[in-house]
């Protein structure tokens, strides 16, 4: 009986009361993000294929609805002032089947009837507009499925499927990213300091060198502050070269490994509205009367719910699997970035030169020349 409990736990659908507590829900400006996010998957009409199946099927015959013109071979008529403007041929395996007709099977006393005329370029131009038309519908029923369920959890009238430790790892993923983008913000804070420090005390050690051969009385002077100048000018342009690195990782880690999980948690997120407003819609129908016709819709809404239960199954696994390898990469690589941070911060302000170009070495961080990675004119010509 435990085990029974502990599997409805894992995902369950939590119903939602209009009892009035809006404390719990979030802004207006997340309901508006949802809508936009239903209504931007929108069918593309640009290329239509005609298959057998209509909406859903191959990529083979796709006809390009832009470059329809007169047909190039006999076969096919043209009506110079018919308002559907100029006929449009089939495709070339079209035409190939149209010439040489397969022989069907004829047996002893039967003949094989001639083949009938070719399909005219009107008959394909209304086989695209019947293929769109059913894109647009199909689309428009979805659309309007997803936005009756996503506006049904908002106002608290419907109920939504959760799980509740996937969902508790998308939110520490959110929170993480959020809290990993200010460590990324400070840092290239610093690294500009620092970058401003060194140029600082690059022209002040020129400055006190300057003064030196310009000043007898106080050249010693003059020469060992430009020499200390000089000094922690190469020592800061080592760190900077460490933090360089250090703000190139995590800028990976959070805009790129980061942003592709939750990509792959949008895509769960959709799967999941869609196989809610598809439950919802079979749950009704199967509570309204058994007539032959709601049989059939009956039938069909189970397909469809049956469809987008296993692509809600699948994302459902793809977000798990990649959570689970994001958190250990985020490990390995914060691990690394984290030492090496720390190392090399210590051995700069600790004035330990010889430190810091080991911590360099030990990370494989190879510094830049200035200039050395744009040629001169002279080398472009």
């Amino acid at each position: 009986m435990s085990d029974g409990i502990l599997s409805k736990a894992a995902t369950m659908e939590i119903p939602i009361s209009s009892n009035g507590d809006t404390s719990s829900l979030p802004e207006d400006d997340g309901l508006e993000q949802d809508l936009q996010q239903v209504m931007v998957s929108g069918p593309n009409l640009n290329e239509t294929s005609i298959v057998s199946g209509g909406y859903g099927g191959t990529a083979e015959g796709i006809i390009p609805t832009g470059t329809i013109k007169a047909p190039p071979f006999p076969g096919s008529l043209v009506h110079p002032h018919s308002p559907r403007g100029p006929s449009v041929p089939p495709s070339a395996p079209a035409a190939r089947r149209m010439a040489h007709p397969a022989a069907s099977p004829a047996g002893p006393g039967l003949h094989t009837p001639p083949p009938g005329p070719p399909p005219s370029g009107e008959e394909v131009v209304r086989g695209i507009a019947v293929e769109k038309f059913d894109i647009v519908k199909k689309w428009g029923i979805n659309t309007y499925k997803c936005t009756k369920q996503l506006l049904s959890e908002r106002f608290g009238r419907g109920s939504r499927t959760v799980d509740l430790e996937l969902e508790t790892q998308i939110e520490l993923l959110r929170e993480t990213k959020r809290k990993y983008e200010s460590v990324l913000q400070l840092a290239r804070a610093l690294t500009a300091h620092l970058y401003s420090l060194v140029q600082t005390q690059h022209a002040l050690g020129d400055a006190f060198a300057d003064l030196s051969q310009k000043s007898p009385e106080l050249q010693e002077e003059f020469g060992y502050n430009a020499e200390t100048q000089k000094l922690l000018c190469k020592n800061g342009e080592t760190l900077l070269g460490a933090v360089n690195f250090f703000v190139s990782s995590i800028n990976t880690l959070v805009n790129k490994t980061m942003e592709d999980t939750l990509m792959t948690v949008k895509q769960y997120e959709t799967a999941r509205l869609e196989y809610d407003a598809y439950r919802t819609d079979l749950e009704e129908l199967s509570m309204g009367p058994r007539d032959a016709g709601a049989v059939s819709r009956l039938d069909a809404a189970q397909s469809q719910f049956q469809s987008h239960k296993d692509k809600y199954e699948k994302l459902r696994a793809d977000v798990a699997i990649k959570l689970k390898f994001l958190e250990e990469n985020k490990i390995k690589v914060m691990h690394k970035q984290l030492l090496l941070f720390h190392n090399a911060i210590s051995a700069y302000f600790a004035g330990n030169q010889q430190q810091l170009e080991q911590t360099l070495k030990q990370f494989n961080i190879k510094l830049k020349t200035p200039g050395a990675e744009k040629p001169s004119w002279l080398e472009e010509q």
